[in-house]
This record gives C-alpha cells, structure tokens and sequence, in this order.
C-alpha cells in the first residue's frame, strides 16, 4: 500500500497573490488551489481536494511537509525524500506548463540552482498540469514539460506528483508558488506566490539558508 504524506491542517502559505501568477488549470490536469499557515507550505494536487483551514497546533507536533513521499522525475526516475539529503536547503518551485511568470523565471531558476550547488542548497521543481483527472501521467504534458525545462535551462530535478503529494497540490491556488524544506522535509519560512527577479530570489534564498543556520 502507498504511503500518504500528512498534511498538517496548518499549512499556512503566507502567500501574497500578484499579478505574476497565474490561476490554476481548468482542463484535465491537476490543477492547484492554496492555502496559507504560520511556517508556510505550497502543495499540489488535482482539483477538488479541499484547502485545509488553519489550526492552533504547534509546529513541533507536525510531519515535515515532505518527510515521506514517492514521485518520478520528468526523466521517468523514481523520487522521494531522500532526493533533500545532503542539503541544507531544497526550494520547491511549483510551475505549470500553460503559465507565462513561471517560464519567464526558469532561466533565471537554472541560473541559480548552478550557482547555489556548494552552498548547500538545491532548486527542484513540481510541474503541475501534468497529470489527467484520473491523476495518470499525460505523455503529451510530460513531452510538454520536458521541451520546456530544456527550453529555459531549469535543468535542475523535476518532480511529477504522485498520489502521495496530491494533498499538498491541493493546496495550491497559484503557479509558480515556491516553498522551503530543509533536509528533513520540514519547511522553512514562507511560501511565496508568483515569479520573482533573480534578484529578489537570492535575497530570500539567502534568508532561508539564514533560518536553517548556514
């Protein structure tokens, strides 16, 4: 049987919606839909699953967001948590194939996950219109989503949601929403909607490398 990851019921996402987002799908594919928390989290999952509200539970009592999930790569590979071993800092950058902000900011993405490789931090990204309602892989939105990443140069890994992170898609309402783990799945700050500079991401990778204490 599968493992599910749990998803807190405090996912809150901190997020602040801007006009460099786009909406989620409304086709076949998994389409997000977010919601926000204290520590912040992004997630993504076909549509339909309901945002979990707020609650008062500590931190400390929750599952790290991606302590325990499966996936595959765009490549086909299998994925799952071990993928953030060894680095201080993974940025989870949730995209979709059909949004404008978040190709524009794949070069720049690409660009950085070179540059941060021995700072101990690593860019992944979760494309999220990839997958059919029935939650199956699309061949034609993988081919999509793999011309794209060659396109951009986001050739960092790219994590095809299984059915483990579909609570997480879920919660999703905007693309590109990214977030923070650290090596345990645990996030780290707040989530953030819509594309940003190059500028702008280092200045808040940078302060997540702070929270975690490099």
């Amino acid at each position: 049987m599968k493992r599910h990851i749990a998803v807190p019921a405090a996912l809150l996402l901190g997020l602040t919606v801007l006009l460099s987002a786009c909406a989620p799908a409304t086709g076949g594919e998994g389409a997000p839909s977010v919601s926000p928390t204290p520590t912040g989290a992004a997630s993504a999952a076909p549509s339909g699953n309901p945002a979990p509200g707020q609650s008062g539970e500590p931190q400390e009592a929750q599952a790290g967001i991606l302590s325990s999930f499966t996936a595959t790569g765009l490549d086909g590979g299998a994925l799952d948590q071990t993928m953030l071993e060894g680095y201080d800092l993974t940025m989870v950058n949730v995209w979709a194939t059909f949004c404008g902000p978040c190709l524009r900011e794949m070069p720049d993405l690409g660009e950085l996950a070179a540059e941060y490789a021995d700072k101990g931090v690593q860019i992944v990204g979760m494309v999220s219109d990839v997958l059919d309602r029935d939650g199956t892989p699309s061949e034609d939105q993988l081919a999509t989503a793999g011309d794209i990443v060659e396109s951009t140069g986001a050739d960092y890994p790219h994590i095809v949601p299984g059915e483990d992170l579909f609570g997480l898609l879920g919660q999703i309402s905007a693309v590109p929403t990214t977030f923070f783990v650290n090596s345990a799945g645990e996030q780290v700050g707040y989530a953030v909607s819509g594309a940003r500079e190059k500028a702008d991401w280092i200045t808040i990778i940078d302060a997540a490398l702070e929270e975690v204490g490099k």
